[in-house]
């Protein structure tokens, strides 16, 4: 469905269970990153774009005090009582995401009203699409329309951002709501998370699109993996005597290979590697050296799996079967996106071939793991939008 008619749709359930049409409806997309993994918190770029999956919320206003939240099928449903200090829920409650956009708007000195919300989202959960951002985004972009203040689009991410980090108790990198606030249509957006600095590369070429695949799988860690890859690239720097691994070189990294461990070694080898591979993908895309930006998606996947160790034979198995399609049969590049250990791989392809490249990739991954994958494909799309207020 088009935004319009997701749009249209979310006006007619909310009509049918709030009595009245919706005042206002804003919109926020997912993302993927098409490279650039794990070196936001490094300080390094990465590269994400948002695509065409997304997080509306519609609202009304409403006496008193209370915010009233559900979705369109009613399964979640959460009532916020402004008039008291908001509190996070425990942890796992899907209204902490917005509870926590609510609470920065408040803390900006903002008088919110009571009013009715409803959410409908296209962005899958739990595939590192970063639904909790979209649904973050939205939010904001929503509470702008109640409120009448329009925020600086780097204070809305960063807003959205604290929010997930106090209120969901997840220490995320600026990336998922940077993008989800900034994404433009064709273009992807390379963003140095050292400086905050932001550039939207175009990627007009009509040719090629990227087609995301869902493993269906999601591997349960106990060994609280991210924080440990945290500290052993905060390791690495101190070894290096630099503040974070974006100060590092291949030559530096590779001189104090005596000093380190083997992992924290090639968990800085990746770092280091990965950051210039998102550097030079984003030339490619300039340039639409589609061929070069593939064999550095491919890299950025050998990297993440070797020495960083964040994939799984899942997420191997779809790239090794893109590898096998190769690009004769309109396969340019392929990789693990997100945080790993399961979620989604993204390709970049020949946008004439994807439906015959879905089919190939859905029957051998089905057959190679026993799991039906779920595939789509995107262009990049734009960013935070109001479709009605």
């Amino acid at each position: 469905m088009t935004l319009n008619e997701l749009s249209s749709h979310l006006s007619q359930e909310f009509q049918k269970v709030y009595g009245r049409p919706p005042a206002w409806i804003a919109a926020a997309p997912g993302r993927v990153n098409v490279i650039g993994e794990h070196t936001d918190y490094n300080e390094g770029f990465v590269f994400p774009m948002a695509i065409e999956r997304y997080t509306l919320m519609a609202a009304a206003p409403a006496t008193g005090t209370q915010v009233r939240i559900r979705d369109v099928q009613g399964t979640h449903t959460a009532t916020i009582d402004l008039s008291q200090p908001l509190k996070p829920a425990p942890k796992g409650s899907w209204h902490n995401y917005p509870m926590g956009v609510l609470a920065g708007f408040q803390a900006l000195g903002l008088s919110l009203p009571g009013f009715d919300a409803m959410l409908h989202s296209t962005v899958p959960i739990g595939g590192g699409l970063s639904s909790s951002a979209a649904l973050e985004v939205a939010t904001a972009t929503l509470l702008e329309l109640i409120t009448g203040r329009k925020l600086d689009p780097v204070e809305k991410a960063l807003l959205c951002q604290k929010a997930e980090h106090d209120y969901a108790g997840m220490p995320c990198g600026i990336m998922d709501q940077f993008i989800s606030v900034m994404g433009r249509k064709d273009h992807i957006l390379l963003l140095d998370c050292r400086s905050r600095e932001t550039q939207l590369v175009p990627m007009s070429d009509s040719s090629v699109a990227l087609l995301v695949t869902n493993t269906n799988v999601k591997h349960e860690l106990t060994g609280g993996e991210y924080a440990q890859r945290r500290a052993q690239c905060e390791e690495a720097a101190r070894i290096l005597g630099i503040p974070s691994l974006r100060h590092a070189t291949a030559e530096t990294v590779n001189g104090a290979m005596p000093k380190m461990s083997d992992v924290v070694y090639r968990r800085a080898r990746h770092i280091v590697s990965e950051i210039e591979r998102t550097v030079h993908a984003a030339e490619g895309v300039r340039a639409s050296n589609w061929p070069t930006v593939g064999q550095l998606m491919y890299a950025s996947h050998a990297s993440l799996k070797d020495d960083y160790e964040v994939s799984c034979p899942e997420l191997d198995a779809v790239v090794d079967i893109a590898l096998n399609i190769g690009l004769k049969g309109g396969v340019y590049g392929c990789r693990m996106t997100g945080g790993g250990f399961g979620g989604c791989t993204v390709a970049l392809v020949d946008s004439s071939r994807v439906q015959a490249i879905s089919e190939q990739i859905a029957t051998a991954y089905e057959k190679k793991t026993g799991i039906k994958p779920t595939l789509f494909e995107s262009r990049p799309a734009a960013g935070a939008s109001v479709i009605k207020g």
